[in-house]
């Protein structure tokens, strides 16, 4: 016998919660960053995180839910700004900046933000439901 449907979606919701959060967190590192550039000339700058999802077979339930993947490196080049005060401006006094682009970080903390809520709905939705079926079973003993 499978798993009841209800803990099923609860599970589900749990690990979309687990993995919004950790989306945020990446996003929050990379707007923390998004001007730190190296300390010597020609320094490499921050490198903005991403995050990559997975489906996950949960065994107990037999649901699909979500998993961090991987986190990995934002691989595209660095945007160089002329800065000739800078500690990290190379001989011509540019510098190095951090491939991090604030409003593609906003938009995906908005995107995670929602999921994350959409997450939250689903199990309070489940835990009314599964007090709602335990309050009847009560109601017929």
């Amino acid at each position: 016998m499978g798993m009841d449907p209800l803990v099923a979606a609860l599970k589900v919701a749990g690990s979309g919660l687990g993995a919004q959060s950790e989306r945020l967190r990446i996003v929050s590192e990379n707007l923390a960053n998004a001007q730190s550039t190296g300390n010597t000339p020609g320094a490499e700058p921050y490198r903005r995180k991403t995050v990559s999802f997975a489906a996950e077979l949960d065994r107990a339930t037999g649901a699909s839910t979500v998993e961090i993947a991987a986190i990995g490196h934002d691989q595209s080049a660095f945007p160089l700004e002329f800065q000739p005060g800078n500690e990290a401006a190379d001989a011509n006094g540019y510098v190095k900046m951090p491939n991090v682009n604030v409003i593609i970080e906003m938009a995906d903390m908005t995107e995670a933000n929602r999921s994350y809520e959409a997450n939250l709905q689903v199990i309070k939705q489940a835990r009314d439901l599964i007090s709602m079926t335990i309050d009847l079973m009560r109601s017929q003993s």
